[in-house]
């Protein structure tokens, strides 16, 4: 064990306590909800590094999820010839988002409409809620909007459309923030193309931090925001609402254009952000630029550099070691501002050109 596993071992408990300065209510704390959120997370770590049984697991899931996203490579090199092609390969033009790695999203968006319409799905999600609501005693409409955001990212919340209206203003905080803590389905094989190369196992890590954020997002949304009502489904166990399609080939093409909107939703996103950001850099570089040379001194003006300076502390206590840390905290910062697209293409880039190095433990 180093010393950065310590430090981020006491920054679960700075966390927390960050936390708790937000919290709406400073004498409600629900301590079960914590216990069993950090236990889940402790034995689910253990079970991935630590066990060798649960380690080959998540390697067969890292091979499996790699192989899925090979194939999905299929249908974008028939559209789109060489352009689709990765880099590294023979006549391929390099790395395009576009044409390599957003029409994976396509794909596994078809797959998953699979998966619900032969009911894999509905019955993965409900274990899992069914683990939060007993173990952490939340409602059962919130533990299983959490599940299924382990699968399929912000849309959960149609899995639970009949409860939204009467939900306690807990409830739907723990709603919101598993939207932004798991990583869904559709974009993962996105991140899965971009760092592959440089993490062989990045799909093992990605599905278990998905699954390790489920209960950290209830822990986390529990003490900003305590429960001082009484949700309608506490205790009760509540099956997934959605709309099964009648036949196998609805699910394929509902399941596509679904994917065609969140990658014009992606693409567009990008083009738009990316440029406003490049324009925020140019205004405040240009006054940052003269600051220096007034000053005497060196700071990095662009916003990224700028919120790399903000994100520093909280990167440091999440174990990153002190010379890489300046360089993630501004892919964490970018992160917030231009989406975790542009992020984890970042990261890949710094991995690429050594300028972070890995944490290897585990099944690295």
């Amino acid at each position: 064990m180093s010393i950065y596993n310590l430090i981020s071992f006491i920054g679960i408990g700075v966390f927390i306590f960050l936390g708790w300065l937000m919290s709406s209510n400073h004498r409600v704390v629900n301590w079960r909800v914590i216990g069993w959120g950090l236990g889940l997370q402790f034995c689910f770590g253990l079970l991935v590094f630590k066990i060798p049984a649960g380690t080959a697991f998540f390697l067969t899931i890292n091979d499996v999820v790699v192989k899925i996203v090979e194939a999905s490579a299929a249908g974008a090199k028939f559209l789109f010839g060489p352009l689709a092609l990765p880099p590294g390969t023979e006549g391929s033009p390099g790395f395009i988002l576009a044409f390599q790695s957003l029409p994976a999203v396509i794909f596994f968006s078809a797959l998953m409409s699979l998966l619900y319409y032969w009911r894999i799905m509905p019955l993965l999600i409900r274990l899992f809620s069914w683990v939060f609501t007993r173990l952490m005693k939340v409602s059962g409409a919130e533990s299983l909007c959490v599940a299924s955001n382990i699968f399929v990212g912000v849309e959960s919340a149609f899995t639970i459309r009949p409860h939204l209206a009467g939900m306690t203003k807990s409830e739907l905080c723990t709603v919101l923030t598993a939207g932004m803590s798991t990583v869904a389905s559709s974009v993962m094989a996105l991140y899965v193309f971009m760092l592959r190369d440089q993490i062989p196992t990045i799909a093992g890590h990605l599905v278990s931090a998905s699954i390790l954020s489920a209960p950290a997002a209830i822990v986390m949304s529990k003490i900003i925001c305590p429960e001082t009502g009484a949700p309608a489904t506490l205790g009760i166990a509540v099956r997934p609402e959605y709309e099964r399609e009648s036949n196998l080939f609805e699910a394929i093409i509902n399941g596509a254009n679904a994917g065609v909107r969140a990658v014009v939703g992606i693409a567009a996103l990008l083009c738009a952000v990316l440029g406003l950001v490049a324009l925020i850099d140019v205004i405040i570089t240009a006054a940052g630029g003269w600051l220096n040379t007034l000053v005497g001194v060196h700071i990095d003006w662009t916003l990224k550099g700028l919120l790399g300076y903000l994100f520093y502390p909280l990167t440091f206590i999440m174990g990153v070691p002190a010379s890489d840390a300046i360089t993630v905290a501004g892919i964490v910062g970018e992160r917030l501002v231009v989406t975790e697209v542009a992020g984890y293409r970042d990261l890949a880039e710094a991995l690429s050109n050594a300028v972070i190095m890995p944490r290897y433990f585990g099944y690295y």
